[in-house]
């Protein structure tokens, strides 16, 4: 309940209603005074989003262990004790993607503490990101390293000077050319019938721009990193296409296609949810090093995670469409694999968009 002083006027400055009490009888505004502090703005901003503390943690805890129940009271018109759909949906992706771009990376930070070294012995050991700053003719002349030293550093930098070109060689995508210098000049000097179109030659510069800045495992690292930081993105495009497919395969006379929407808005907001509960719980228990137990720790909260989020629309389904429990089975598996071979087509889609414009 709000904590705003009334206003001594009993006129509403919305609707001119006479309001006795501290809400208008007739548009249901507060005629409490405008003037606010910025906390209260906040406070009021995070109350109109979340509907009161009240209903909203009620909303979490139906939306997380009672699949289907917020759909099934909001289309049988108890809507006042839950957050609305399209709300809560909002919500979620609103926190889900703030704190996924403001997370730090584990790597990014911890590069300068856990940076990996180069050693030949228990005695003798070289950091990389010297090298690295000073360049490698000028590191390996200095009069501090050993002989041995020496020649191991220069024996691992040209295997991976081969590894980066065989990468490059064998990659993801054969442009058939060895450079982006290569592509410009054979563009810019063929005659006009042998070169590329402008499309063509687009791809293919940014292709050959991805495998001459990075190797193999780097490209492969990126573009399932992005996978993983799009699918909360994949999953607000996929939504009118799901509650397609779940109106294919029931009774259009009993179900329109609005209580399908409703159904696949709470089940994305589920499936958001549970994302980010994984992500801020990986990245919490993350900080606290990679010991074998924290990692079995996070590694089972991740598979119990996934697996939850995995057979949630079965129950889900059975519920609120109240078929018997073979026949919601079967569609709900076939609802399932259609389903993921689309989002995991959209997801390859991001990969491929990710990896040509990888810098």
């Amino acid at each position: 309940m709000s904590r705003n002083p009334i206003r001594k006027d009993k006129t509403c400055l919305n609707c001119k209603h006479v309001v006795e009490n501290r809400f208008c009888p007739n548009c249901g505004q507060e005629n409490s005074d405008t003037r606010k502090t910025f906390h209260h703005l906040f406070i009021h901003f995070f109350e109109d989003l979340t509907h009161y503390e009240n209903a909203f943690w009620k909303t979490i805890k139906n939306l997380l262990l009672r699949p289907a129940s917020l759909t099934k009271e909001y289309l049988s018109g108890k809507r006042l004790s839950y957050l609305a759909p399209v709300r809560l949906y909002i919500f979620i992706s609103f926190v889900t993607f703030f704190l996924i771009a403001v997370a730090p990376d584990k790597e990014d930070d911890l590069l300068n503490i856990n940076q990996t070294t180069t050693t030949t012995s228990k005695d003798n050991k070289i950091d990389t990101i010297s090298a690295k700053k000073i360049g490698l003719k000028e590191f390996l002349k200095s009069d501090a390293l050993t002989q041995s030293v020496k020649d191991s550093i220069q024996k691992n930098a040209e295997k991976v000077e081969k590894e980066t070109k065989g990468d490059n060689e064998d990659g993801l995508f054969n442009t058939g050319y060895q450079s982006v210098a290569q592509i410009d000049s054979v563009q810019k000097f063929s005659k006009p019938s042998d070169k590329m179109g402008d499309f063509e030659y687009w791809i293919n510069r940014k292709i050959q721009y991805v495998k001459d800045n990075n190797t193999r495992a780097e490209i492969i690292d990126k573009g399932f990193e992005s996978a993983l930081h799009n699918f909360p993105k994949v999953l607000i495009l996929y939504m009118p296409l799901f509650a397609f497919f779940l109106w294919l395969f029931h009774s259009k006379k009993r179900w329109y296609y609005f209580d399908h929407g409703i159904f696949t808005l709470h089940y994305f907001s589920f499936l958001l949810l549970i994302y980010l509960i994984i992500f801020l719980f990986s990245k919490a228990i993350g900080l606290l090093g990679d010991s074998t137990l924290i990692t079995s720790i996070k590694n089972i909260f991740k598979f119990v995670g996934y697996v939850w989020m995995s057979y949630y629309f079965y129950p889900a389904h059975h519920r609120f469409y109240g078929e018997t429990r073979w026949v919601s089975f079967i569609k709900s598996v076939f609802l399932f694999f259609i389903n993921m071979f689309f989002i995991t087509i959209m997801l390859i889609l991001f990969f491929l968009y990710t990896l040509i414009n990888i810098h």
